[in-house]
């Protein structure tokens, strides 16, 4: 078991240990289609296991780098050390997950699985938060579904004073949220509003490494929204990373909403932003919006396919997991799909040539592994008792993710199939790129 961080932390019974089964087979199940309301009913209890807090490591109770991500393409300055999430030795690693019903996000130190902080995402603490994004800072962005992003340093040293007292004022954990108005590492709030408003997809760009400062600069973030119920109401967004002004706005007019709008988002290696539909689109569709010329083209996706989550992979493909009809990928430079017999709804690519997708119902609650080059499915891993497996991601120490729709996040070793839980979230809800370890797969590639 992994101790909890203190009193205004998370405690000891919010982080269990577990091993998990063999590999088995697995079969497709049927979605439940539903959008953004689940059955929910993960128990988010986590299981007992050997308790060794040491998954595929040496029983110090640490992790183990599992592989290494790729370095950036100059040497950094002298003094630079691990740069954020950009440089070869990554500084930290915290994954961002939101508490939709309680409108705050959870920030999780991966390595040691203590919530080190939690941030309200609005002023009226509503919104319902759900995706996050994490740039090479590591810094996150989350969005309200009904409307509205912030973002948070993830170092108390990038907090600035705004509330007039002394000292920073700052939640340290679970229990210790802090008022909006005094709350001082929350970089900056963008608001955006309308009747039954949606505010799903946010995705960061790499940005540019100056040496003379060792930070990263000229980041921006991408967003959607748009009106439900009003076809032709869809924009384009993207803001400015520092400030959170937004600095181009792009109409979507010929993009079928469906019953949420743009559902899932990821940058690729050219800060070209892509979007999925939800697959109560007619007809659901895949679009990119090219960086440079803010040009948007849009895909149908293969016939059958009902999207949900995405991401991108370091070899240039474009991939959507279906509630139902499968998981496809797509490959931009000859405009085709590949369909793979999995189905599922959070989904994200690592660095060794796998992308992960959550899966659940007739299949078992669990993450299933494909190879993104053969399509092979290359491994199963069982959550059993993680209920819907919503969100996926993967961190610097090549962990594999696993957000539920209740109050668990799993932290899953690929090679011994152990996990841990952390179980302290509240109506959890996110599925997108929570540690940064996706954006810095994509902006440079391992090979």
């Amino acid at each position: 078991m992994v101790a909890g961080c203190g009193d205004d932390a998370a405690s000891d019974a919010d982080t269990q240990s577990s091993t998990v089964p063999e590999t088995s087979d697995t079969n497709e199940p049927s979605g439940d289609g539903d959008g953004d309301t689940g059955d929910g009913d993960g128990d988010g209890d986590g299981d007992t296991g050997d308790g060794d807090g040491d998954p595929g490591g040496d029983g110090d109770g640490d992790p183990n780098v599992k592989f290494d991500m790729a370095p950036i393409p100059d040497e950094p300055a002298e003094g630079c050390m691990g740069m954020g999430m950009g440089g070869e030795d990554v500084e930290f690693s915290y994954i961002w997950v939101a508490n939709s019903s309680e409108g705050t996000l959870s920030k999780i130190n991966t390595q040691t699985l203590e919530e080190e902080a939690r941030y309200i995402t609005r002023p009226d603490h509503a919104g319902r938060p759900s995706r996050t994004s994490v740039n090479l800072s590591g810094d996150v962005a989350v969005a309200s579904r009904d409307g509205g992003i912030s973002k948070f340093f993830a170092r108390p040293d990038d907090c600035a004073e705004q509330n007039g007292m002394p000292d920073l004022q700052t939640s340290t954990g679970k229990n210790d949220v802090i008022a909006w108005d005094l709350e001082e590492c929350r970089s900056w709030y963008t608001p955006f509003v309308g009747q039954s408003l949606a505010n799903r997809p946010v995705a960061w760009t790499a940005g540019v490494f100056d040496q003379g400062s060792c930070t990263w600069v000229n980041q921006k973030l991408w967003t959607q929204t748009a009106l439900l119920g009003q076809p032709g109401s869809m924009q384009i967004h993207r803001l400015n990373g520092e400030t959170g002004e937004i600095e181009d706005t792009v109409p979507a007019p010929n993009v079928v909403l469906g019953s949420w709008g743009a559902y899932g988002g990821a940058v690729d290696g050219d800060d070209n932003f892509w979007f999925s539909t939800h697959g109560s689109g007619n007809p659901p569709t895949l679009s990119r919006v090219d960086n440079d010329t803010l040009d948007i083209t849009t895909w149908p996706v293969p016939n059958g396919l009902s999207p949900y989550g995405m991401t991108f992979d370091s070899e240039g493909h474009a991939w959507v997991a279906g509630y139902a009809g499968g998981t496809a990928r797509f490959t931009p430079d000859s405009e085709t799909w590949d369909v793979v017999n999995v189905t599922g709804l959070g989904m994200q690519a690592d660095s060794v040539g796998r992308v992960w997708v959550g899966t659940y119902g007739g299949q078992g609650s669990g993450v299933t592994a494909i190879d993104v080059n053969t399509l092979e499915i290359l491994d199963f891993i069982a959550l059993p008792n993680a209920g819907v497996t919503k969100g996926v991601s993967i961190d610097f120490y090549g962990y594999v993710w696993v957000v539920n729709m209740a109050s668990s996040a799993y932290r899953v070793d690929p090679d011994t199939h152990m996990y841990q839980s952390y179980d302290g979230l509240n109506g959890a809800y996110t599925y997108s790129d929570m540690t940064g370890a996706g954006l810095k797969n994509v902006a440079f590639p391992q090979g």
